[in-house]
């Protein structure tokens, strides 16, 4: 049977790690509430009503095409397409052709930026890996304007960052809605991750910590991981109504 990703592709083994996929959602969280879109975000309610049911939601979309044969993958990537067009058409114009691109984008540079962050530096063809099947799910979406070239990206990424992010009363509604959710402790640590990983476009723009000192304890989640303590740490570190959600990610 053919499937949309190979079976040892560095692809499944950055979104089959649930603690990898919570850090790619803890950037582009960050990121997208500065998007010069996120007022989509509003017009549909789901994201600021329940961000941590949206994000389930979102992975689910991604394993599926990320671990099913191909056809099935391309028909999740089919119910995506139809589901923001569905959108648009209830608001009356198009989503921007650049705002899918920068999700895209930020799909593309959250996997790479978070597996790294927590396990060790991609090769260059992983990160092509990586770029490449992103760029298919885009295609299937018929996003136009894709980057044919990984080098062609890292141009059109840099691009994006620098064109496409201003902070708004979204913004600030958004990171107020996290906060509720998360209450005040993981809310400070969901912002010290995202102080780790985002680029500095972003984190000047939210006035993320400069030195944040989780950067200084991810070589002690290593090491308990290493030990076998990784379901301690979840269990300390995330809301305990989603942890075994949370735990369901690994594949």
């Amino acid at each position: 049977m053919t499937y949309f990703v190979k079976s040892d592709s560095i692809v499944r083994q950055i979104w089959g790690d649930a603690d990898v996929i919570l850090l790619v959602f803890a950037g582009s969280a960050a990121e997208f509430a500065l998007n010069r879109a996120v007022d989509w975000l509003f017009f549909t309610g789901k994201l600021p009503a329940d961000p941590i049911a949206r994000l389930f939601s979102t992975v689910r979309y991604a394993q599926e095409i990320v671990f099913a044969p191909e056809a099935k993958a391309r028909e999740a990537i089919a119910r995506m397409s139809a589901i923001h067009g569905g959108v648009e058409q209830k608001r009356g114009y198009q989503i921007p052709d650049w705002a899918y691109r920068d999700v895209l984008y930020m799909l593309i540079d959250y996997s790479m930026r978070s597996f790294e962050t927590l396990h060790r530096p991609l090769t260059n063809p992983e990160k092509e890996e990586v770029f490449g099947t992103f760029r298919e799910v885009g295609a299937g979406m018929h996003v136009p304007d894709l980057p044919s070239t990984f080098s062609d990206w890292q141009i059109d990424r840099e691009a994006h960052l620098n064109r496409d992010l201003v902070r708004s009363e979204f913004t600030d509604k958004l990171f107020q809605r996290y906060r509720e959710q998360l209450g005040n402790w993981r809310y400070d640590l969901l912002r010290q991750a995202q102080a780790v990983l985002v680029p500095k476009q972003v984190s000047q723009r939210l006035a993320l910590p400069a030195k944040p000192v989780l950067a200084y304890s991810m070589g002690a989640y290593k090491i308990l991981n290493t030990l076998g303590l990784r379901s301690l740490v979840q269990r300390i570190l995330l809301p305990t109504a989603y942890l075994e959600q949370i735990r369901g990610l690994d594949r």
